[in-house]
């Protein structure tokens, strides 16, 4: 049997690309009566629980050759694209362009969302609670350094809960006018950038004058008026300002992943594979913390992070942030609450959402 010719497949491309072009049309108008009837339920346009069962149906019925995670960046861009057909999809961010924020944020709302820098953690929340932007993302954690403490400190008090969770593994790159290791006197970068990448700068930069800095775009922003100077930050940033790579993959884990909450106002439904976070304080007495986490044994519900945070009213005192599998409209996780709150002095469920997938 011939083989087809190029010319042939290519022609077969064409009328693939022509049906694909229309079945995307009349996705977007079905989408359309979709917002149009969220509207008119007042209802809000962008729904992560929904989405995360989008997501979770296509990869059910992906028979390949496309890989699941190119399936996914696909849709997650018509899906995009189909929300600011509906309304404008509005996000705050820590900024600015190009941080590891924005570059979650991105992965997670598409290149159709319209997106705000804020210079800290904390206008990122005041943005949100005062309704002149939708959502927010905030960093929460990182697999080397810890929990970001100034996204605690907000949630603690904000009305604002917790409706997706977004996995970024994080890579470093050394970033700087010129091209030339050796020339190299100073490295700029945010606190935690330089303390994930410590190992490869004691080995290859170690007479270095290690310079912090707000962020590691700001740390991009100051190499381009130092020729001796270097960035510690994303590929992107050496693209937005125009900057050289001169090593990647700086970071001392391969492993190194930071996890980002997208905020807003009211409550992500359940999908069947969500977590929960709350807050709560024990009463400063022997046993306290053991009755207070009791609830979870008794219950069999699986505890993913605990974590204690000091109070700044009183040295001693802390609260304690715990993640956990489920959805806090669950008949068993409703019971555990319950009791857990009638034994701690502060109690606040800080949201339940769909559970994000961390990379490999």
């Amino acid at each position: 049997m011939k083989k087809p010719s190029l010319k042939d497949l290519r022609e077969k491309l064409h009328k693939k690309d022509r049906e694909i072009v229309k079945l995307l049309n009349e996705r977007a108008q079905l989408s359309m009566e979709v917002g149009r009837t969220k509207n008119s339920q007042g209802n809000g346009i962008y729904d992560p629980s929904q989405e995360s069962k989008v997501y979770d149906y296509l990869k059910e019925i992906n028979e390949g050759p496309l890989p699941e995670h190119d399936l996914i960046n696909i849709f997650g861009e018509i899906i995009s694209s189909s929300r600011a057909l509906q309304e404008p999809t509005t996000v705050a961010y820590l900024g600015p362009e190009a941080s590891f924020c924005y570059l979650a944020a991105h992965d997670h709302f598409g290149k159709s969302a319209l997106y705000y820098s804020q210079p800290r953690v904390a206008e990122v929340f005041d943005e949100v609670e005062r309704g002149r932007i939708s959502w927010g993302v905030v960093p929460v954690e990182n697999s080397l350094e810890g929990s970001v403490k100034t996204t605690l400190d907000r949630l603690i008090a904000t009305p604002l809960t917790i409706r997706a969770e977004i996995f970024l593994r994080i890579s470093h790159c050394l970033i700087s006018l010129g091209t030339q290791l050796e020339k190299i006197k100073r490295v700029y970068s945010h606190p935690q950038a330089l303390a994930q990448c410590q190992e490869w700068l004691k080995s290859n930069l170690p007479q270095c004058h290690r310079i912090e800095v707000d962020s590691t775009v700001a740390a991009a922003q100051r190499v381009l008026n130092d020729r001796e100077g270097a960035a510690i930050g994303s590929a992107r940033a050496a693209t937005t300002y125009g900057l050289q790579i001169i090593a990647e993959g700086l970071e001392d884990s391969a492993s190194n992943t930071t996890r980002f909450f997208v905020i807003g106002k009211g409550q992500s439904a359940k999908t069947g594979n969500d977590k929960t976070s709350v807050l709560f304080a024990a009463a400063h007495v022997p046993g306290s913390l053991h009755k207070a986490l009791g609830p979870f044994a008794k219950e069999g519900i699986n505890l993913t992070r605990i974590e204690s945070y000091p109070t700044r009213d009183r040295i001693g005192k802390y609260l304690f942030f715990v993640d956990f599998a489920g959805h806090h409209d669950e008949k068993k996780i409703k019971k555990c609450l319950t009791n857990i709150e009638v034994v701690t002095t502060i109690f606040k469920v800080l949201g339940s959402y769909p559970r994000g997938e961390a990379p490999r």
